[in-house]
């Protein structure tokens, strides 16, 4: 019978402690393109962050479809005429208070596949930007649905990490595949609030 002295003990602890680091240090001279994704399982627990929000605390009336875009918990909730069919959607929102517009507006027009411009502030900030036609990169996504206000946008995005964070220039983004879901439920003339 082999007895484990306290060393031994502690030794072995450590080492084992040290192994994930040492088992990594053998990638450093890997670029971080070439190593496997690590991917997270897929959590249901990010769904609770999501406020309740009732229409019937903002308008009077659910005569016509209804969006309400949450700054704060990153999520855009949807109503059909009538409330008889209510859809949660995370998003992306404005980096900062100073491009976020908030109050009441509404879907003045619709674009598949849209083009995008960026303004003139977003090019001060980043002389790169440029036009861009319809297309995997664009960053309005496969559907744009316009506000009243100049330049704010309900969008999809290309870019999934932007999802659940303050990441765009004043719009609300949506993943594609749910832009793509919730464009044909908004017509022209849905009343939008952003909050």
């Amino acid at each position: 019978m082999t007895l484990m002295t306290r060393r031994t003990a502690l030794l072995t602890g450590a080492a084992s402690l040290f192994a994930p680091a040492l088992a990594r240090a053998g990638t450093q001279d890997i670029p971080m393109a070439e190593q496997p994704a690590i991917i997270a399982p897929a959590e249901r627990h990010n769904i609770s962050s999501f406020r309740e929000i009732d229409w019937r605390a903002h308008f009077d009336t659910l005569d016509r479809v209804t969006l309400i875009a949450d700054t704060r918990s990153k999520a855009l909730h949807y109503w059909a005429a009538g409330g008889t069919d209510y859809r949660l959607y995370p998003t992306s929102v404005p980096k900062s208070p100073e491009l976020t517009k908030t109050g009441y507006t509404e879907i003045v027009r619709k674009r598949e596949n849209p083009s995008w411009t960026p303004t003139a502030s977003m090019i001060e900030a980043d002389p790169s930007l440029h036009p861009m036609e319809p297309g995997p990169d664009n960053p309005l996504g496969t559907r744009a649905m316009y506000l009243s206000w100049p330049a704010y946008i309900i969008h999809g995005t290309h870019d999934t990490r932007k999802i659940g964070r303050k990441s765009s220039s004043g719009c609300i983004g949506l993943f594609n595949a749910q832009v793509e879901e919730l464009y044909p439920l908004c017509p022209v003339g849905t009343q939008v609030l952003i909050l």
